[in-house]
């Protein structure tokens, strides 16, 4: 992916992240060189398959990790466009499937008229789907695979906080936020590439 071109000062240390490794669920990786941080965002690009509308949003999630050389802050800006970005794939592969509200109050027997605004659907519910649903497991995931670990309890709250609780922390100014989420934007892409995997699947046929 394209990043902004921007010159960035040398940095007088390190820029250190916890993140997985191989082998490792939590490993500590230190970035001297901007180029070397670029190579390391740019590695968890979602696949170029992945519709636009999706791919684009979390484009912009990876934008903020890379202007994290300049202020680790925005770190914590890219992980909710990240799970923004999970949010609006699961809609799209899953909304029909799993049950939502109307996005206003009906009178009793009432049915949703064709112009009204389609249900909304519980982030919590989406990702429950994805693992009692489409049959995702820790062996589907990727970043899992190659560093151990499990990520399937954040989805369907056997461990605490869940992908959801992440979500509405960031978004609603949650005062105890602190450090990165070790993995979530590769957990994320991990995730929204298995959502479309049928997807990315028949546009390769072609």
């Amino acid at each position: 992916m394209e990043f902004p071109d921007l010159r960035f000062a040398v940095r007088s240390a390190p820029l250190v992240l916890f993140w997985p490794a191989k082998d490792t669920p939590l490993a500590q990786l230190l970035f001297d060189r901007i180029e070397d941080w670029r190579g390391f965002i740019d590695a968890m690009s979602l696949n170029p398959l992945v519709p636009a509308i999706v791919r684009l949003k979390f484009q912009r999630a990876l934008k903020l990790y890379y202007l994290a050389w300049i202020d680790g802050d925005l770190i914590k800006a890219g992980e909710l466009v990240a799970l923004t970005a999970l949010e609006l794939a699961l809609n799209d592969r899953y909304g029909g499937q799993v049950p939502g509200k109307p996005r206003k109050k009906l009178k009793a027997g009432q049915a949703p008229g064709l112009a009204d605004a389609p249900p909304q659907r519980s982030f919590e519910a989406l990702l429950k789907h994805m693992v009692d649903g489409d049959g995702l497991t820790d062996a589907e995931i990727p970043m899992i695979v190659r560093c151990g670990g499990t990520a399937v309890g954040q989805l369907i709250g056997t461990t605490k906080p869940t992908l959801a609780d992440r979500r509405n922390a960031l978004a609603h100014g949650d005062p105890f936020d602190g450090l990165p989420t070790s993995g979530l934007i590769e957990l994320v892409r991990d995730l929204i590439e298995f959502a479309y995997r049928g997807y990315i699947r028949e546009a390769q046929a072609k």
